[in-house]
């Protein structure tokens, strides 16, 4: 499938290494970018077409645009390629509100074409053998979740400035993996409640070099989330995320259940060890946890399977993994999750999604 890709940015230099190089089932022609010499670039690098974006809309060979652009670009974006006839797989998220990707999906339905959306990190090695273990009922009964992370908006803020544009707060920007996680394994959210803060509205440039070195400037997202989300299975859990801290990203991800937990790795990663703890009626015995073998070799940093895996699914005539449901279904948590902690109420997530198809054989279709 003839792929055109829309943004030359950090992120662009992964997916199109692994888009060209590692997934047979892409074919990436073009590249364009809102700043043309961006976009040269990265096309002398990997023997690319450098034009416009106006051009990827109207190249009757391209069927699939991969956009990878800051957020507040999305809609207009992902909506000329569908009104373009062309298939469309976006970074995270769909949009920066759950009104416009709520649009787009419904334009998708009419034209009869694919739309995902990062992220893809589900697809990887180490939330699929999570998924594995839970599917075979390794954890018993499953009652509850914790999720708490960590990152430092002093750098990050200073490194990319996107991040201070409206809808790149902490939680659509980083806590958008936690929850596509959650999700892919426990199934949908049901409501949520919050309590949000952005008790650092300023920040100063800490990279030297940079223009904004030194130099004060805004940064009016969310940086500190502390919810209980409660699924619609009833299984209820906490997520917790600080971006205000000194600490590199530092990730605490564990589902409880009757026979023991898991103790899973940072979505925003594909692999890692899977810990499973089994359940210890001893008092004084210490739990000793079980590295759970990967279900796959997808644990390097894979971004691109989830176009890959849509256009399997285009040629298979099947539902992506990576679906605009599910993705809709996560920007509506995380705009509850902000709604409500502005009035401290619960809120219910209306939306709702199937729980993407794993990506490995169970034992039925192995004994098959």
């Amino acid at each position: 499938m003839k792929v055109g890709v829309i943004g030359a940015g950090a992120i662009s230099g992964i997916y199109l290494q692994n888009m060209i190089h590692r997934f047979p089932d892409l074919d990436v022609v073009a590249i364009s970018s809102a700043h043309m010499e961006n976009a040269q670039k990265k096309a002398a690098e990997h023997h690319l077409r450098a034009c416009t974006t106006e051009e990827i809309m109207d190249d009757p060979e391209i069927e699939m645009v991969v956009v990878l652009t800051p957020v507040g670009s999305h809609e207009q974006l992902i909506r000329a390629a569908l009104e373009h006839g062309k298939h469309v797989y976006t970074e995270k998220t769909l949009t920066d509100d759950p009104a416009t990707a709520l649009s787009l999906l419904k334009l998708a339905e009419e034209k009869g074409l694919y739309l995902g959306s990062a992220p893809d990190t589900f697809l990887g090695a180490a939330l699929q053998t999570a998924r594995k273990a839970i599917e075979e009922g390794k954890l018993g009964e499953i009652h509850s979740f914790a999720i708490s992370a960590t990152r430092c908006n002093d750098l990050l803020l200073s490194l990319f400035s996107f991040l201070r544009e409206p809808g790149a707060g902490i939680l659509y920007d980083y806590a958008v993996y936690y929850v596509t996680a959650l999700v892919s394994l426990l199934g949908p959210v049901q409501r949520v409640a919050a309590c949000t803060s952005t008790p650092y509205p300023t920040h100063v440039g800490i990279i030297p070099g940079r223009p904004e070195f030194g130099k004060e400037f805004a940064s009016p997202n969310e940086s500190q989330v502390s919810a209980i989300l409660q699924m619609k299975s009833g299984v209820a859990g906490t997520l917790h995320i600080d971006a205000d801290t000194i600490s590199t990203d530092e990730a605490y991800f564990t589902i409880y259940g009757t026979k023991g937990y898991l103790k899973l790795t940072d979505p925003n990663q594909f692999g890692g060890d899977v810990l499973f703890f089994p359940t210890i009626r001893d008092k004084w015995e210490t739990p000793t946890p079980e590295i759970l073998q990967a279900v796959s070799d997808l644990t390097d940093n894979c971004r691109g399977i989830g176009p890959q895996e849509m256009a399997q699914a285009i040629r298979e005539g099947r539902p992506n993994r990576a679906s605009k449901e599910m993705a809709y279904h996560v920007l509506d948590t995380l705009s509850a999750i902000l709604a409500s902690g502005k009035d401290g109420a619960f809120h219910e997530v209306k939306s709702t999604c199937e729980l993407p198809e794993p990506m490995f054989s169970t034992e039925s279709e192995r004994g098959n």
